[in-house]
């Protein structure tokens, strides 16, 4: 009893010690990054690599093994998860749908999204059919091609979102453009790792993925029918008073969210798109979002976010990348030139100027959280082995890190001030 005591004890430090740098170093790095007019999640990003065994478990192995431990512990998995579900919901419930009713916008953000998609999916697909006797000898060939495709065609709606308040483009045409394409390649985007899940959970057996999609589209149907009308009457049952939720609100939505996250899950396709698929429920309904990000948003941001960055940090080793380079070039050549020069033509085939499509063709090329959702879908059902992982999360920081400067080279030649940014 005294020794299952102390072990739980020496769990509780373990774990609190982590919490700790990781927090801490995510704070610092947001701030770095933000002073350096990127991203705040930039620099949360930059931090989970570094705490990872690309810079902390090379410099001082030991010290790394006994904060982290030889792997992510248990402990840490379940808190990034559980961090990850909620993240999900939020960003369902601040989906914006309205700019992809945007007239104005609407075909131009119509081929943008497609460009941006089809291209990069492509390039994937190849880049994995032709890396996988290299990288990936043991891995299936198909779906280790499609997660490739998958990471390489999303973009980053959030961070995206982010980087067009910081420049101030919100509600310039090139921000209700970009932001609107961005939705549709998320939208099907996500659709696609459902559906890639799907097949990579059922091993390939088209018989379990045909019940695994058909559960999913039951799922959807019933959310849009049924779940969405509750959710409605749930925020007229207990209303949103002087901008704060009622605690039987937040308990019965948390419920919700994790019981979605419970039917995902069982349909093989990961708990964290329950969480996105809840968030959807509530979008509509302006005020419970805008309370829900105060008081819960906030923490999940601040907590949970940078778990989740460390855990993915910890997983990868870019310095396990030297006898790979070719193929991190190719990886990074595809990955930038199949956004921006597809976007681009797209652009321009669309009337926006040249300059313009050269804009839109850096915004669409933002990728970040996303992209490390996606990748961590990929690796957590064995079709990502570590060193395609490590250059597609390379990958991702590299081009959410282009954004910024190439936006402060391409604003002001379009007379468009460039500001200090006001992301917190």
């Amino acid at each position: 009893m005294i020794s299952s005591v102390h072990a739980t004890e020496n769990l509780v430090f373990s774990v609190l010690l982590q919490l700790i740098v990781m927090i801490a170093a995510a704070r610092l790095l947001h701030v770095a990054a933000r002073k350096l007019g990127q991203p705040g999640a930039v620099g949360e990003i930059v931090a989970g690599l570094l705490l990872g065994p690309s810079l902390l478990g090379w410099l001082a192995p030991h010290f790394s093994v006994a904060v982290f431990g030889a792997k992510p512990s248990p402990a840490i998995t379940i808190l990034s998860q559980l961090g990850l579900t909620l993240l999900m919901f939020q960003i369902g419930a601040e989906f914006e749908f309205a700019h992809l009713k945007e007239k104005t916008a609407r075909r131009a953000a119509t081929w943008i999204a497609l460009a941006s998609l089809t291209v990069p999916f492509m390039l994937g697909l190849a880049i994995g059919h032709y890396s996988q006797p290299r990288l990936a000898p043991t891995i299936d060939r198909t779906v280790y091609s499609l997660f490739i495709g998958v990471a390489m065609a999303i973009t980053a709606l959030p961070i995206l979102g982010r980087i067009l308040v910081q420049f101030d483009l919100q509600r310039h045409k090139l921000g209700v453009v970009a932001i609107a394409a961005a939705a549709v390649n998320d939208v099907v985007g996500w659709l696609l790792l459902a559906v890639v899940s799907a097949l990579a959970a059922a091993q390939l057996s088209w018989g379990a993925s045909v019940i695994q999609v058909g559960g999913l589209v039951l799922l959807i149907l019933v959310a849009r029918f049924a779940l969405a009308p509750l959710a409605g009457w749930l925020v007229r049952k207990f209303p949103v008073k002087d901008g704060v939720l009622s605690p039987n609100l937040m308990a019965i939505v948390l419920c919700g969210i994790f019981a979605l996250a419970i039917c995902t899950f069982a349909l093989g396709i990961f708990a964290i798109f329950g969480g996105f698929l809840g968030g959807l429920l509530f979008h509509r309904h302006l005020d419970f979002v805008a309370a829900w990000r105060r008081q819960v948003g906030g923490f999940v941001l601040v907590f949970f976010l940078p778990i989740f960055f460390t855990f993915t940090g910890l997983r990868t080793n870019l310095l396990g990348l030297t006898g790979d380079i070719d193929w991190l070039a190719i990886v990074l050549a595809a990955s930038i030139l199949g956004k921006i020069v597809p976007v681009y033509i797209a652009a321009r085939a669309s009337g926006f100027s040249n300059d313009e499509s050269m804009t839109l063709g850096a915004l669409m090329n933002t990728r970040a959280l996303m992209e490390l959702i996606v990748l961590n879908v990929g690796y957590d059902l064995g079709f990502l082995p570590p060193s395609i992982f490590a250059m597609l999360v390379l990958m991702a920081v590299v081009t959410t890190l282009m954004t910024g400067p190439l936006l402060q080279w391409l604003l002001p030649r379009l007379g468009h001030k460039v500001g200090a940014g006001i992301e917190a």
